[in-house]
């Protein structure tokens, strides 16, 4: 029987990479174009912060929400690039048939600021870094100011993700790089199919393993980093932080214990474990009898995934992403 084997799948790339990449490329060719970006939004809004779309007479990259709102800036930046010297617009947008003033023709009930941005040849050194963070994985700090324009600058410790200030010095920043990073403990079918759903979901992945030729782990095409490690030594390898999910699927329920008794005091944003109701029912039992306090078993997700009935890797993963998902959009 002949085989075919899967073809090569590179790890994801940030979502507004391409935006970046085709505003550089046209700003070489002498092209007119503009960005659109999303600076703020709230409620139900088609577009969320950060949203962006590369914009010239022709084509479009990105996308700032869809719908009649986005079709109208498109027209709008198509119209101010025939200008000789286009200057930024920010604009309100209310997404309610009933509002006086700054209607986006969507009933939504959301609302956001959308700024068109034209681009010049003095641009392209900052259009490359940001093209160059995201590429690369460096990160950066984007700063976009009415007084300024646009500026790639170092991120400050404990820089928010997003950060917009309105009004006529209005100001926005926004930290280079994936929204979120995931951090999956086991390398087997499970991790293996999460790691092909979260690819498309904006998570920087990376997957640990003690078993260094794990099937699973040499072909799993998805994660940014792969790395084989000794659970008895895991901490140092999960960084902490507010935008840091980490998952366990090890083996085992032995070394499922390993790395929890180490991660409980972990300051992350989701810690989970797969497995059965009873595996967790055991694992907790363990924790708590050796004197593990109830509030950090609290912050435990476990069994991990929505509960879907889900049985096959690729149905697990999907109610594990949902999760994810759930967490990472509750404010």
């Amino acid at each position: 029987m002949l085989i075919t084997p899967e073809p090569y799948t590179s790890p994801a790339t940030p979502r507004d990479l391409p935006v970046w990449q085709h505003a550089a490329a046209n700003l070489r060719a002498g092209v007119p174009v503009a960005l659109l970006c999303v600076l703020a939004s709230e409620g139900s809004s088609p577009g969320r912060q950060g949203f962006k779309m590369s914009v010239t007479a022709t084509e479009t990259v990105g996308s700032i929400g869809g719908g009649v709102m986005e079709h109208k800036f498109v027209e709008l930046a198509r119209t101010r690039l025939l200008d000789p010297q286009p200057r930024p617009l920010l604009r309100p947008q209310i997404h309610r048939k009933d509002s006086p003033t700054d209607r986006s023709g969507m009933i939504c009930s959301g609302e956001q600021w959308v700024l068109f941005l034209p681009l010049s040849l003095p641009d392209l050194p900052a259009v490359v870094a940001c093209e160059e963070a995201l590429s690369k994985h460096t990160g950066g700090l984007l700063a976009l100011s009415g007084a300024t324009g646009l500026r790639v600058l170092p991120v400050p410790p404990g820089t928010p993700r997003y950060r917009f200030q309105a009004g006529e010095q209005w100001q926005y920043q926004e930290r280079l790089g994936f929204a979120s990073r995931a951090t999956i403990i086991g390398a087997g079918h499970v991790s293996l199919a999460l790691c092909r759903v979260l690819a498309a979901l904006d998570f920087e992945l990376t997957v640990l393993d003690d078993r260094p030729d794990l099937p699973t782990l040499l072909a799993n095409p998805f994660p940014h980093h792969k790395r084989t490690v000794a659970y008895e030594a895991i901490a140092a390898e999960i960084p902490e932080g507010p935008d840091e999910y980490v998952l366990i699927m090890t083996v085992g329920y032995r070394s499922d214990l390993v790395v929890l008794r180490q991660l409980l005091g972990h300051q992350v944003r989701y810690l989970g474990a797969l497995g059965s109701q009873a595996k967790i029912t055991e694992l907790l039992g363990t924790l708590r009898s050796e004197g593990t306090p109830e509030q950090q078993l609290a912050r435990i997700s476990a069994p991990i995934g929505l509960p879907i009935h889900s049985r096959t890797p690729e149905e697990i993963a999907i109610s594990i992403a949902a999760e994810l998902i759930r967490v990472r959009n509750t404010k």
